[in-house]
C-alpha cells in the first residue's frame, strides 16, 4: 500500500515568509511599545494623582507678651500630634520645664515662605511669654537667637474627598525615611535593584506554582510590576493583564529611575480603607494609623506600615492585631537578617506594642458648618473646579480649639434647657471671630455638629431683637453736641402708625415707665420704650444707615420697629455688626480663608486685609463701655457672677412672643453671636439671657477669655453729670453719674453746685475710668 505525503504547504509558506512575519511582527510589538510608552509617560511626567485638598486651620502665632498659658500652648501641640517627653530630642516632640516650653517644631511651607525645622524655647513670666528662642541647633551661627515671633504649623482640619474614591498625601523624596525605602525593598522585591523591571526567575516560579494548583496563587511581581499595576490596570487576575503589566514595568524601568520608580510606589501602594475612600500611599497612612507625619515614624512603625503591603484588609491592625503584630514582627526579623538593625534594637522592637491610633482620624469631612463658609470663599477665588480638588492647600482661620469647645457648649446648653422646658425641637448656631482681623474662628451651624445640611449659622436670617440697640444708641452718641451716655431718655407711653394703617405701642419688658432714663441704662438695661424714642428722633435712615457702615449689607426696611430689631439677620452678619463695634469701629470683613496654594507650594490665592474705620472711635468706645455694663449689671449680669475677675461686653436679645433668643459678647480677642431658637419659628419661651447668653457662658468657661482693655481714645476724660437731669455737674455735688464723655462736646461751664459755680471745664485725665478697669 502506497503511503499519500502530506504537502508541508504551511510549513514552506511560513519558511518562505519568516523575514516579513517577522518584520511585521517586529513592527507591530514595537508600536505596542511606544502607545504602552506614551501612556506611561503620560502618566508619570503629568498629575500622576488626583489629591485631595487639604484644609487647614490657623497656625498659632506666639510673641513676645502676648497672653496665653502653657496649657494653651500644649493644647496646640497635642492637637499637632507632638508628643510630650522627659527631653525633647527629635521633631515633634516637646517637654515642660518650670515657666519653660521647650518644642521641636516641624518644618512646614507657609503660603508665604517655607519654615524649616526649629528647636524653639518659649518662657513665660506670669500669664505673659517674656522670650522666645531658637536654640542653637537651628542657627548656622551656633548662636541663641531671641525672636520676637513665632509659629506652629497649622493643623490639617479637613480633606475634600467628596467625589473621590480614593486618598492620598503626596511625600517628596526628603520626607521618605531611608528605611522604609529599605525595608518595601527587602520585604517584596530583594532583586529590585538588580532587574529591569521584571525577575523572570520570580515569574518562572510563580508560573508553575499556578500550573500546580490550577490557578493563579502567586504572583512573582516586582515592585515595578505592582506599580504599573495599581497605575494602569485592574486587578483581574489573567495571563494577558500578566503580559501587559510585565510589558509597562520594563518600559518604567527603562525611562525613569530606581529612586523615582520607588517613590512612586510609596505614593501610590494602597494601604487600608477610611469607611468608603481607600488610603493610598505611605504619607496618609502614616497619619491614617499613627496620627503622625511619616518622617516622625519609629523603626517599628515602618513595618507595620510595610507589612501591610501583602494584605491591608487581612493585617488591619484595629481589627486583626495579632495578624499584624506578627507581620510586623517578620518584617523586623528581615531588616535584622539584612543587617539594616542590629540585635539589641531588633529584640527591643519586637517586643513593642502596635500603638495604633484608635480614632483613625483622616480630617475628612469634620466641622462641616466651617467647612460651608469656606467652600464658599473658595469657589470665589479659584475658577477652575479642577483647581479646587486638584491638591490644593487650602489656608483657613480656623481655631479648632475655639470650635470644638463651641460645638461642645452649644450641645450641652441645647440639650439641657431642652430637657428642662421639654422643647425637643430646639436649635442654636453661633458664629465666633477675631475682633482686630475679622478672621472667623468658629462655626456651629446647629445642634448636631456633624451634620452637613442646614447650616444655621450662615442661612438662618430671623429678626435680631435688642441686638439691634447698639446701632441705636451709636447713631445718637455720635451726635457729641446732643447725645453723651448721661443724656436723659424719655421714657413715657409711645403710640405711633404702623404699616397697614396699625398702630403700634411698644412697651419695656416688664411693662413699666420710668419718665426718664440715662442713656446709658436705657441701653444696658435693655428698655424699649426709651430706644424707639430715640430711634425715630434721630431718623430711621440714619439708623439703617449705621447697621449699614457695621457691615450688614442688605437693604433695610424703614419701619418704626426696626428700632427694636424688625430686621432678619444671620448669626454671621450679627457677627459681622458686632465685630466692628467690638474693634473701635474699624470694619474687617468677616472671612474664614486666607491663602490657597498648589499641591507643589506655588501661591495661587493671598488675600489682602483691608481694614477700614466706618464709625467714629469715640462713639464706639463710649458704646463699648455701655455694653460692659450690660454685663455688670443689666441684662447680662449673669457674665460677672460667672467670671468676676474678667471684664467682657455683650447684649441680649429677644423677639416678640420670645420666638429668638439671641447674644453677641466679647472678651478682648474673640466676638461671638449666638442664637437659639426653633426651625418652624414657634415660641421657644427663652429670653436672650436665659437662652443664647448660656451658650456664650459655657463656651467661656471652655475658654480662657482675656480681660478687655481698650485704648482710651484722644479727647475723651470722665465727666459728671446730674443723676436726674444729665447736666453737666461737679464731682460730689449730690447723686451724679460718672461716665467717660467727648470733653470737647460738653459745656463750658458745669451747673452750680451749692451756690458756687462748677470749674470751667472738665480736665481731660491721664489715667480714666475705663482705663483703671481695662486697662493693660
Amino acid at each position: 500500500m502506497k503511503i499519500k505525503e502530506i504537502p508541508l504547504l504551511p510549513f514552506r509558506w511560513l519558511k518562505r515568509h519568516f523575514w516579513k512575519l517577522f518584520i511585521v511582527s517586529f513592527a507591530a510589538l514595537a508600536a505596542y511599545f511606544v502607545y504602552i510608552d506614551a501612556q506611561v509617560k503620560h502618566r508619570f511626567d503629568g498629575n500622576k494623582w488626583q489629591v485631595p485638598a487639604q484644609i487647614f486651620a490657623r497656625p498659632l502665632v506666639l510673641q513676645e507678651k502676648l497672653e496665653i498659658s502653657k496649657a494653651e500652648v500644649m493644647d496646640e501641640l497635642r492637637l499637632l500630634g507632638y508628643r510630650k517627653v522627659a527631653t525633647a530630642k527629635s521633631t515633634g516632640e516637646y517637654h515642660v520645664h518650670a515657666d519653660q516650653l521647650r518644642i521641636k517644631r516641624r518644618s512646614f511651607h507657609y503660603p508665604q515662605g517655607f519654615e524649616p525645622e526649629r528647636d524653639i524655647r518659649i518662657v513665660w513670666e506670669g500669664s505673659r511669654i517674656s522670650t522666645i528662642q531658637f536654640m542653637s541647633d537651628g542657627d548656622s551661627n551656633g548662636r541663641n537667637r531671641q525672636v520676637a515671633m513665632t509659629r506652629l504649623e497649622p493643623w490639617l482640619v479637613s480633606r475634600l474627598v467628596k467625589g473621590l474614591d480614593e486618598d492620598r498625601m503626596l511625600v517628596g523624596a526628603d520626607d521618605i525615611p531611608p528605611l522604609l525605602q529599605q525595608a518595601l525593598v527587602i520585604v517584596e522585591d530583594r532583586d529590585f535593584y538588580e532587574h529591569h523591571g521584571i525577575a523572570p526567575t520570580s515569574i518562572l516560579r510563580a508560573f508553575f506554582a499556578n500550573i500546580t494548583a490550577g490557578r493563579t496563587v502567586q504572583g512573582g511581581s516586582t515592585l515595578t510590576q505592582q506599580l504599573a499595576k495599581n497605575f494602569f490596570l485592574t486587578r483581574e487576575r489573567s495571563y494577558v493583564r500578566k503580559a501587559k503589566e510585565a510589558v509597562m514595568a520594563l518600559v518604567i524601568d527603562f525611562r525613569y529611575s530606581k529612586e523615582q520608580i520607588l517613590n512612586a510606589y510609596i505614593n501610590e501602594v494602597f494601604l487600608g480603607q477610611n469607611g468608603a475612600v481607600a488610603v493610598h500611599g505611605f504619607g496618609l497612612a502614616s497619619h491614617f494609623y499613627f496620627d503622625k507625619p511619616l518622617p516622625e515614624l519609629s523603626v517599628p512603625e515602618i513595618a507595620t506600615l510595610v507589612g501591610l503591603v501583602k494584605g491591608p484588609s487581612y493585617y488591619e491592625p484595629n481589627k486583626y492585631s495579632e495578624r499584624a503584630l506578627e507581620r510586623r514582627n517578620l518584617v523586623l526579623r528581615l531588616l535584622f537578617e539584612a543587617n539594616e538593625i542590629d540585635r539589641s534594637d531588633y529584640e527591643g522592637y519586637v517586643s513593642t506594642p502596635l500603638n495604633i491610633n484608635s480614632s483613625k482620624s483622616l480630617a475628612s469631612g469634620k466641622h462641616p458648618a466651617f467647612m460651608d463658609k469656606v467652600r464658599d470663599e473658595l469657589y470665589q477665588v479659584v475658577n477652575r473646579p479642577s483647581e479646587r480638588l486638584s491638591g490644593v492647600k487650602v489656608y483657613t482661620t480656623l481655631d479648632i480649639n475655639a470650635q470644638r469647645r463651641a460645638e461642645a457648649a452649644l450641645q450641652e446648653k441645647v440639650k439641657e434647657i431642652s430637657e428642662q422646658r421639654k422643647q425637643t425641637e430646639l436649635e442654636a448656631a453661633m458664629v465666633v471671630s477675631d475682633i482686630r482681623s475679622g478672621e472667623i474662628r468658629a462655626i456651629v451651624g446647629g445642634k448636631n455638629t456633624s451634620f452637613s445640611g442646614f447650616n444655621r449659622a450662615l442661612n438662618a436670617y430671623r429678626p435680631i431683637g435688642s441686638l439691634v440697640k447698639p446701632a441705636v444708641y451709636l447713631t445718637a452718641l455720635e451726635d457729641s453736641s446732643n447725645y453723651n451716655l448721661a443724656t436723659m431718655l424719655e421714657d413715657t407711653p409711645v403710640k405711633m402708625r404702623s404699616t397697614g394703617g396699625k398702630y403700634w405701642e411698644p412697651l419695656n419688658a416688664d411693662k413699666q415707665f420710668r419718665g426718664q432714663v440715662a442713656l446709658i441704662e436705657a441701653l444696658s438695661k435693655s428698655y424699649n420704650v426709651p430706644t424707639v424714642r430715640l430711634g425715630m428722633a434721630l431718623g430711621l435712615d440714619e439708623v439703617a444707615y449705621t447697621i449699614n457702615r457695621l457691615g450688614v449689607e442688605k437693604d433695610i426696611e424703614l419701619v418704626p420697629a426696626l428700632t427694636l430689631g424688625a430686621i432678619d439677620l444671620s448669626p454671621l452678619q450679627v457677627n459681622q455688626m458686632y465685630q466692628t463695634i467690638a474693634n473701635n469701629g474699624v470694619f474687617n470683613e468677616l472671612h474664614s480663608l486666607t491663602a490657597v496654594t498648589s499641591n507643589e507650594n506655588a501661591l495661587l490665592y493671598l488675600r489682602d486685609v483691608d481694614s477700614e474705620n466706618r464709625i467714629d472711635e469715640s462713639a464706639t468706645y463710649l458704646i463699648n463701655y455701655a455694653l460692659h455694663k450690660v454685663t455688670l449689671e443689666g441684662t447680662g449680669k449673669a457674665i460677672r457672677q460667672n467670671f468676676p475677675t474678667v471684664n467682657m461686653a455683650g447684649k441680649t436679645g429677644t423677639t416678640n412672643d420670645y420666638r429668638d433668643s439671641w447674644f453677641a459678647g466679647f472678651d478682648r480677642n474673640l466676638v461671638s453671636s449666638v442664637w437659639m431658637g426653633a426651625d418652624e419659628n414657634s415660641p421657644v419661651n427663652l429670653s436672650g439671657a436665659s437662652g443664647a447668653m448660656q451658650i456664650y457662658i459655657a463656651f467661656q468657661h471652655r475658654q480662657s477669655p482675656k480681660n478687655l482693655s481698650r485704648r482710651f481714645p484722644q479727647g475723651l476724660g470722665i465727666a459728671h453729670f446730674d443723676a436726674s437731669t444729665g447736666e453737666l455737674s461737679a464731682p460730689g455735688c449730690g447723686e451724679i453719674i460718672s461716665v467717660p464723655a467727648i470733653l470737647s462736646a460738653l459745656p463750658s461751664h458745669s451747673m452750680p453746685c451749692n451756690g458756687k459755680q462748677a470749674p470751667a471745664k472738665v480736665k481731660e485725665k491721664k489715667r480714666s475710668l475705663w482705663d483703671r478697669l481695662f486697662g493693660e
